[in-house]
């Protein structure tokens, strides 16, 4: 591993500082402060991403936890060709702003293609790159020209050093609102690890550095034609996770996920995340 530290001053409690900006009225990056990136994995309708959304921010008031709403509006990596992808584009995004008018909170979803980037600007606070289009450079060049934060997911084929790249790509394009994911890494067939290493190594390079609890429990493929999930495993991940000082988890929930066309084995029940925030909340305070 060959990647040079960045210069910076530490936290209280021994972590480095991070460049910290606004997202949508929230600050990303404060020490002490914890982000949470949470919502249905696609979209399915109105209603439901609207309960989920008012369950969330109400929870996240309550606890002081900043909060922004996701949900794809095109899950365009699907094991299968029967896999829902949810309802596109344009349908999708009318969706998203009408969270982000009701509930005033910001909005996140994935972008595929630079084709998509000026119309998803135009509604969502957070443009997302998928991992697996981590490295696609017109794609990460178009989210930089944006006036969008960029949220990318490390690849599960790549190091954490090698994300160091992906962040130039989109700081040389002119982004000044960067976070990185990390969503495991592959091990095996059908399996993913998560290695905290991960977490500091990223967070060095000085921007807000996500742990993805949910899709980091996924077993890709796992099933034949959908992927599979270990759910159970999900708060011992996250709790490890906030305690290497991440500035914020990203977690799929749902009212039931049994029901969702995506993901269904490795999203939170609403009543989950609802006892595991609190304990995140107390870890960071801890850590900074």
């Amino acid at each position: 591993m060959t990647a040079q530290k960045r210069p910076s001053e530490p936290s209280p409690a021994g972590l480095p500082s991070v460049n910290a900006f606004d997202i949508g009225g929230i600050r990303v990056g404060e020490p002490g402060r914890l982000l949470l990136i949470a919502g249905p994995c696609v979209i399915q309708d109105d209603d439901l991403c609207l309960r989920i959304a008012e369950h969330m921010r109400a929870l996240c008031s309550r606890l002081d936890v900043d909060y922004v709403f996701k949900a794809s509006f095109d899950k365009a990596n699907r094991s299968s060709l029967e896999g829902f992808r949810g309802p596109g584009l344009e349908d999708g995004l009318r969706t998203l702003e009408r969270v982000r008018k009701e509930l005033d909170c910001p909005v996140l979803s994935d972008v595929h293609g630079p084709e998509q980037v000026e119309s998803a600007a135009e509604v969502l606070d957070v443009l997302q790159v998928p991992a697996f289009l981590c490295r696609q450079t017109d794609l990460l060049v178009a989210c930089a020209q944006s006036d969008c934060a960029v949220n990318v997911k490390k690849g599960q084929f790549l190091s954490p050093w090698d994300m160091r790249n992906v962040v130039e790509k989109l700081t040389g394009s002119g982004c000044e609102k960067v976070t990185i994911t990390e969503r495991g890494a592959s091990f095996g067939y059908n399996n993913l690890v998560s290695d905290m290493r991960a977490l500091p190594v990223m967070r060095d390079f000085g921007w807000p550095v996500i742990f993805d609890s949910t899709h980091s429990l996924q077993l890709p493929g796992g099933q034949g034609k959908s992927t599979g999930g270990q759910r159970e495993y999900i708060p011992h991940l996250a709790r490890a996770a906030v305690a290497t000082g991440v500035d914020g988890i990203f977690a799929e929930v749902h009212e039931d996920p049994s029901s969702s066309p995506s993901d269904a084995q490795n999203i939170l029940r609403l009543e989950e995340i609802d006892a595991l925030l609190p304990m995140l909340v107390d870890i960071k305070r801890l850590v900074g």
